[in-house]
């Protein structure tokens, strides 16, 4: 058990990590150099060399980074993230947490502003507190529950709107209906009158 829990942890490891250096950075021997590349937080890399000690990252267009990111790059040392418009909402969570585990002197600490929500912004993403972070979060799922509820009520709405037009229907046919069978019995006596009439008629001629 114990093994096969140590090579996922290498295959996890190794998907992080390669000998080679990422498509839109340059590398010098611990250093990458990522910087100045407009890099979003879709487009980052998904690998960096196993040996890599300096890592930049300023001056993008990051406004997230992924869970574990950076977790597994063993012998990183130093990250610079400043000059990226950070989004204060629930997933900058994880990067607080890493600025967390560092030491405030850590030059990943230098000018990692939150850029928005308006209420936050300027902000320094490792002094938030959780309150404010969560505070921030807007999550999918609410807007899906928030339009299934609006869905539910409409269809409440239209299975009222077609009762009630059953009802009257039902009322009307059963009106007519009686109409109906009123119109006929007054039809069928004024027969059986006009039928008597005829009879003492022809009687009393005879």
């Amino acid at each position: 058990m114990k093994l096969l829990l140590l090579l996922c942890h290498l295959l996890i490891i190794s998907g992080q990590t390669s000998s080679t250096c990422p498509h839109h950075c340059s590398c010098h021997g611990g250093l990458v150099d990522c910087s100045h590349r407009s890099l979003s937080s879709s487009s980052l890399p998904t690998s960096f060399p196993s040996g890599t000690k300096q890592l930049r990252l300023h001056k993008n267009q990051l406004s997230t980074l992924p869970n574990g990111f950076l977790d597994h790059l063993p012998d990183l040392q130093s990250v610079t993230l400043h000059d990226n418009p950070w989004v204060c909402d629930c997933g900058v969570l994880y990067l607080r947490a890493w600025l967390r585990r560092h030491p405030p002197t850590h030059t990943s600490h230098v000018a990692v502003n939150c850029s928005s929500p308006a209420s936050l912004r300027g902000r320094l993403v490792v002094y938030l507190t959780e309150e404010e972070v969560l505070s921030s979060c807007h999550y999918w799922y609410c807007d899906l529950a928030l339009a299934s509820q609006v869905s539910l009520l409409l269809f409440a709405l239209l299975q009222g709107a077609l009762l009630v037009a059953v009802i009257i229907f039902l009322r009307r046919f059963e009106r007519m209906s009686k109409e109906a069978r009123r119109t006929r019995e007054e039809s069928l006596t004024a027969g059986e009158g006009h039928g008597e009439n005829e009879y003492s008629a022809l009687k009393d001629s005879i």
